[in-house]
């Protein structure tokens, strides 16, 4: 979906007091991915809109695909960061603290981005949600144009992140607040260990469990309020004194 429609509720929620953008993926600006794809195009994006928007430092947050670009910031510019939020990261490094089953799911991803868009993305969906959920209804016909993009890009991206470095010595040293929000609907395997495994690495973690979301149904859109009040928190804490705590587990709303 692209980004303005659907941040739009979160946008409209914040609307009053925050300057906000909501910054379309860099594999999705254009009709195909930019030649030389990966990660650090998206960073040199995110860069490029704080010097249109005249911001030296921000507060980051992203969502999927989204929100894994945003760890690969925070590796690389934390000193641009204010504060951290990752709504569901699609991808959270090649680290070897992964389980099996963590594992598995990339090159299954692989195999699933080569196959025709019919039967890619309902398998592509349905290995992003847990285990008995029912995935969305598709869009009613005729799709809108946006989705013709999805299928390359989702390559794209697949590949930027089988090949990205994150740096998690340098996510280590990241001192700003970082806020995790999880679906309890979504693939444990995937989004619940990677909330696991940067609870483990960042200093200062909050991680927030929705109970009735899921990937394709997220707290932005389905429950924008509770979502708003949470960033808010967020960047209240990032106005006091940095220290580090251990990871925190707060409730939904």
């Amino acid at each position: 979906m692209p980004a303005a429609a659907a941040f739009g509720d979160l946008l409209a929620e914040l609307d009053t007091d925050v300057d906000a953008v909501a910054k379309e993926l860099e594999v999705y600006a254009t009709g195909a991915p930019p030649p030389g794809y990966s990660l650090d195009v998206e960073v040199a994006g995110v860069l490029a809109t704080a010097q249109e928007r005249g911001w030296d430092r921000f507060h980051l947050v992203g969502y999927s695909g989204g929100a894994s670009v945003a760890l690969a910031f925070a590796a690389g510019h934390a000193e641009r960061l204010w504060s951290l939020a990752l709504l569901e990261p699609a991808w959270a490094g090649n680290w070897d603290d992964a389980s099996p089953a963590h594992e598995a799911l990339w090159p299954e991803y692989a195999r699933l981005a080569a196959l025709p868009a019919q039967e890619s993305m309902p398998a592509f969906v349905r290995m992003q949600l847990r285990p008995g959920v029912a995935p969305p209804a598709p869009p009613a016909a005729p799709a809108p144009p946006w989705m013709a993009q999805r299928p390359q890009g989702i390559r794209a991206i697949i590949n930027a992140f089988q090949t990205y470095d994150l740096d998690r010595d340098a996510l280590r040293r990241f001192d700003r607040p970082v806020y995790f929000a999880l679906g309890a609907l979504s693939n444990p395997d995937q989004f619940g260990e990677e909330a696991e495994r940067l609870a483990r690495v960042f200093g200062d973690f909050w991680i927030q469990v929705f109970p009735n979301r899921h990937h394709f149904d997220p707290p932005h859109r389905a429950e924008a309020p509770a979502l708003a009040a949470s960033l808010r928190s967020l960047w209240q804490r990032s106005e006091r004194p940095s220290f580090h705590s251990s990871p925190h587990v707060g409730p939904r709303g």
